[in-house]
């Protein structure tokens, strides 16, 4: 192997010297014949990676970690969660692993992180292998909600393991190459305090403080202004989540990041037609986790965050834990009006109104037309670029000839300040549809990679128009029952 290869990342492993407990040391699994399917050499770029070489087979084995590349510690990390309300104390990465924390030229830091890479202490009886399908749709969607400017994890390559995996059916293997500011969860907090060591719970706290949040380091209460801050991220990326009409599909707390970016695309969708009861996670019987309901579980899972830091809101304070119960409900009780705050300043940029009250009842009308005829609302908003050009063909074609939509678009005209122009760069023309997913995806396990690349390629530009990628701009076919799996 070339030393280029093995020496393309700048590694740097904080989370690895600062917080023995939190991971095992461990070693991916070799692989036969690995093939990259899909390289990310944008985002290579951006990382001051060389694409090239990373496409070409020393560079493939080196992401692989086998061998791994110099300065990666490989390790499985370890965290507990809330999954559909129900506590695991032990879940951790079944089947991934942490090569390490890479420093990009800008002197960002980020994490590299395998998923698919073989069984770990933390498999739980899995086979600790992944479908290309899925990894597929993690990179399809994580790349699509990044060009929404939605924070989220990127994956940087796809490969193909040249193995099968058992699941309903024999699928080829793969694995996901992602990147992400870091893998710290609500889930590793848990995990870190039910040890019952307060000391590496703190060490905890203050490697997330530095890493994500310095500027409250120097606080005379740095844990409460942690929750505060996580609080905040987590309100405004559920807010824009809503915004597009995204459903994670699996928002246990052990898929909360403290960073405020999605993680772990599972069985998630995009809503065609507007609806907030909208469930399309197979493992999702009692609708939990559907679109509507989304900021009052993240609110709920923020609580289970405030139960693990409150040693250490304590000891902050000087006060006895129990003391800093009410002050910590107090800053949970905010989350509401937080949210509310980040989603209406979305919403208004994005149909192009200035804050105002007459505004916010303006898009609240809006979201109660697309309940009440089950419209596709980005279809109709980016009607109104349209609209904006003096032509309301589009919008009454979008929200089917509805009475109350005619009334609604008058009363934007009055208060809109942007133009046609300014319309397009608010509002995309495609958002990942589920039909087009699945077919790309489908024939991408059949081993043809060419619709993907095709709807890759406009998902990454949604606010321009694509030729050949009208499908995207419109809702699919009625699928009753329509359902997304884990993968897993």
């Amino acid at each position: 192997m070339t030393r280029t290869a093995l020496e393309m990342f700048r590694f740097d492993n904080s989370f690895v010297r600062d917080l023995p407990g939190l991971y095992q040391w461990w070693q991916a699994e070799s692989v036969t014949n690995p093939t990259p399917v899909v390289v990310n050499a944008a985002l290579a770029t951006e990382l001051g990676l060389d694409p090239e070489v990373l496409s070409a087979p020393d560079g493939i084995r080196a992401l692989l970690a086998d061998p791994a590349p110099a300065g990666a510690e490989p390790v499985a990390l370890a965290y507990a969660g809330h999954q559909f309300g129900s506590y695991s104390p032990r879940l951790g990465d079944g089947r991934a692993l942490l090569l390490g924390e890479m420093i990009t030229p800008d002197g960002q830091r980020l994490d590299v992180h395998l998923k698919g890479s073989g069984r770990t202490p933390f498999a739980r009886g899995g086979d600790g292998r992944a479908a290309l399908g899925p990894m597929l749709r993690e990179y399809l969607m994580g790349e699509a909600m990044h060009a929404l400017g939605v924070p989220t994890t990127r994956a940087l390559a796809v490969i193909a393991t040249g193995e099968d995996v058992r699941r309903e059916t024999t699928l080829p293997g793969a694995v996901l190459v992602r990147v992400a500011s870091s893998h710290i969860r609500v889930g590793t907090f848990q995990f870190a305090a039910a040890t019952g060591d307060l000391d590496l719970l703190s060490a905890l706290a203050t490697h997330t403080i530095a890493r994500h949040y310095p500027s409250i380091a120097s606080s005379s209460t740095p844990t409460f202004a942690l929750f505060e801050q996580v609080l905040t991220v987590q309100a405004d990326l559920v807010a824009r989540w809503m915004t597009w009409g995204f459903i994670h599909g699996v928002l246990n707390t052990d898929n909360v990041t403290i960073s405020g970016e999605t993680i772990d695309y599972g069985p998630c969708a995009f809503m065609d037609r507007y609806d907030q009861a909208t469930v399309f996670s197979s493992i999702d019987h009692g609708g939990r986790y559907a679109f509507g309901n989304q900021p009052g579980i993240t609110q709920w899972n923020l609580a289970r965050f405030a139960e693990t830091l409150l040693a250490l809101m304590a000891a902050d304070a000087g006060v006895d834990p129990e003391a800093m119960v009410e002050p910590a409900s107090e800053v949970l009780g905010t989350f509401s009006d937080v949210f509310s705050e980040r989603w209406h300043a979305h919403m208004l940029h994005r149909v192009g109104l200035d804050d105002s009250a007459d505004a916010r009842t303006l898009v609240a009308d809006l979201v109660a037309m697309a309940q009440a005829h089950q419209l596709d609302l980005t279809m109709a908003v980016r009607a109104l670029v349209d609209v904006a050009d003096g032509d309301t063909r589009a919008w009454e074609h979008a929200t089917l000839g509805a009475d109350d939509a005619e009334q609604w678009v008058h009363r934007w005209q009055s208060l809109a300040r942007v133009d046609a122009g300014a319309m397009r760069g608010r509002t995309p023309v495609y958002v990942p549809r589920n039909h087009e997913v699945e077919r790309v995806l489908a024939a991408a396990t059949d081993g043809d990679i060419t619709p993907f690349m095709q709807v890759l390629d406009a998902l990454t530009s949604p606010f321009d128009v694509t030729a050949g990628a009208e499908a995207l701009a419109t809702p699919g076919p009625d699928a009753p029952g329509y359902r997304t799996f884990c993968g897993t």
